[in-house]
């Protein structure tokens, strides 16, 4: 018998002053039996970082044809595709190839590996933005996890500040292409 996802449930305020949006979000999580804490609130921090009516969480980490995230306009074009981790070219490809726009945000304590050796193959790739979270600062985020969570993320000046839970955490995101 396959494992079942764990539901998580958050609201969430986001307060994003860098592209003037205030929105209130109530989100539904599944976390993956293979997904950690910490990687399911990086999916929640990019899609709040992203934010678009039209935007949502997809089969993720349970299908190889779809990103963590994407954006599908009324029309059905894919016009935002968002990956999380050290994705490999061939899998960004994919992207490139449906999508109007690719983001991809890497995190872990192996970027400073991963991102040199793929560093040429991804800058070959038209529409596609790599950022880079501290791994440090993800690290502490699975204290904000609680099965009903009510949190709020700030974005000012390209620098992220969570509160929830009694816990605080300002993260950086930098842009590597």
């Amino acid at each position: 018998m396959a494992l079942k996802p764990t539901i998580y449930k958050a609201d969430f305020n986001l307060v994003d002053l860098d592209n003037n949006r205030f929105e209130t979000l109530k989100l539904t999580l599944a976390q993956h039996p293979s997904e950690t804490l910490n990687r399911m609130m990086v999916r929640v921090l990019v899609y709040a970082m992203n934010y678009h009516q039209d935007l949502s969480f997809t089969k993720g980490l349970s299908s190889s044809d779809e990103p963590e995230i994407w954006q599908i306009s009324p029309d059905g074009r894919v016009e935002h595709w968002i990956e999380l981790g050290q994705a490999s070219p061939d899998r960004i490809r994919k992207g490139v190839s449906r999508a109007e726009k690719i983001s991809l945000y890497a995190y872990g304590s192996e970027v400073d590996v991963w991102w040199p050796k793929h560093k040429a193959a991804f800058e070959a790739l038209s529409k596609l933005s790599v950022f880079r979270f501290n791994s440090r600062q993800v690290d502490k985020l699975d204290s904000f996890v609680t099965r009903t969570m009510e949190l709020t993320l700030t974005i000012t000046d390209g620098e992220l500040y969570l509160t929830g839970q009694g816990e605080e955490l300002t993260l950086q995101v930098e842009p590597l292409l």
